[in-house]
């Protein structure tokens, strides 16, 4: 779907320095090592996010207290060109598991010169998150949203 008035897309861009395969895996398997700690929705300390490896896959956190809480499923699994995520928390960050209003966090993985990996995201269908989708797309389009997320998972990989 292309980005139109009514319905908005973000999309960032970043070039990290890892190849094709490496750039997946850390950004699908160790998503808890880079993931931001303050970017979370359960009432305890976030320990690791969790992207089951395949379509249907849960996308989850799990916190300190032993408590697990969903943000959305594997829609599509396709190492290491891709996958897509439902986004099923709204504009208040809260969990709705109906997936009809839920959005979708689509990401791509390219090859560049010098060992390097394209990556990007795209973040869309915030309409489905109803009157609460454009708050949504503010947040995660805002520095502290998909830039900052990103960014950490960029910094992880420079190391």
């Amino acid at each position: 779907m292309q980005q139109t008035e009514e319905h908005p897309v973000v999309r960032k861009t970043i070039v990290v320095n890892a190849d094709l395969n490496r750039a997946f895996e850390v950004f699908t398997q160790n998503m808890g090592q880079w993931w931001p700690k303050e970017h979370h929705i359960g009432g305890s300390p976030m320990v690791a996010v969790v992207v089951e490896p395949r379509s249907g896959g849960r996308w989850y956190e799990k916190d300190e207290d032993g408590s697990e809480c969903d943000w959305g499923a594997v829609l599509r699994w396709d190492p290491p060109n891709g996958l897509i995520l439902s986004w099923h928390l709204n504009g208040d960050f809260e969990f709705v598991a109906d997936i009809s209003r839920a959005s979708e966090v689509e990401v791509r993985f390219t090859t560049e010169s010098g060992g390097r990996t394209r990556v990007e995201l795209e973040h869309r269908y915030f309409e489905r998150h109803g009157e609460s989708g454009d708050r949504l797309r503010t947040e995660v389009d805002k520095p502290g949203g998909w830039t900052y997320v990103l960014g950490a998972y960029a910094k992880l990989l420079a190391a």
